[in-house]
């Protein structure tokens, strides 16, 4: 991580910085109601990320994926199912790039360790086939966000590295977001967890996904 660091410029430290700044405030607007200042906080966060891609000559699928994430930050900072829509179809581009790009960038799935695939496998079924289930009229995004997920966590094994360990935080915020979405109670004392949770270990995912691919 610090060799990685250490190949920012000062431009790029800043634009890090930048990142970590909104991560920071949104996360203290958490508890808050939707409002603009949460959504420039929690877009700016990724936002950022994809504006340091950019500067440091990262892959344009990186640049991509970092972009619709930012974009799908901005639809899940309100409330409401347009908004959840608008979110997952975001993040439904965002894995796909994502994927193709860490598909093309490792030795490929041949040389990928077993426990990893089959990790993601598990992941995949478990996550699919609760989901869905519970997802109503959004069974079909959600079945295809579900399958996007776990083509770039396969994407990831290959990589290996940071880019493993933020596809796996990220695969994780995912299945925390749609638990609450689709399986918790509407009074669950877990909600008050869930929040914090899904932010911190996407946030964590992508900065990582990101500084791996850079290094």
């Amino acid at each position: 991580m610090i060799a990685v660091l250490d190949g920012l410029d000062m431009a790029g430290i800043g634009l890090l910085a930048v990142s970590g700044l909104g991560f920071l405030i949104y996360l203290g607007l958490l508890e808050q109601k939707p409002s603009l200042k949460r959504t420039v906080a929690k877009t700016v966060a990724v936002a950022a990320l994809a504006v340091l891609a950019f500067h440091a000559g990262g892959p344009w699928l990186l640049v991509l994926a970092l972009a619709l994430s930012a974009a799908g930050d901005a639809f899940l900072a309100h409330e409401g199912d347009p908004a959840f829509l608008g979110g997952l179809s975001s993040f439904l581009l965002a894995h796909i790039a994502y994927a193709v790009l860490l598909l093309s960038s490792g030795p490929g799935l041949a040389s990928a360790p077993v426990a990893g695939v089959l990790a993601v496998a598990v992941f995949a079924l478990v996550m699919g086939t609760l989901m869905v289930r519970n997802a109503g009229p959004l069974a079909l995004p959600v079945a295809a966000y579900v399958l996007a997920i776990a083509v770039m966590g396969l994407g990831g094994v290959t990589v290996g590295g940071l880019v493993l360990l933020g596809a796996a935080l990220f695969m994780a915020s995912d299945a925390i977001l749609g638990s609450e979405k689709f399986l918790m109670a509407e009074n669950s004392p877990a909600r008050r967890l869930t929040g914090p949770a899904v932010w911190v270990l996407y946030y964590a995912g992508q900065a990582l996904i990101t500084l791996g691919l850079l290094a």
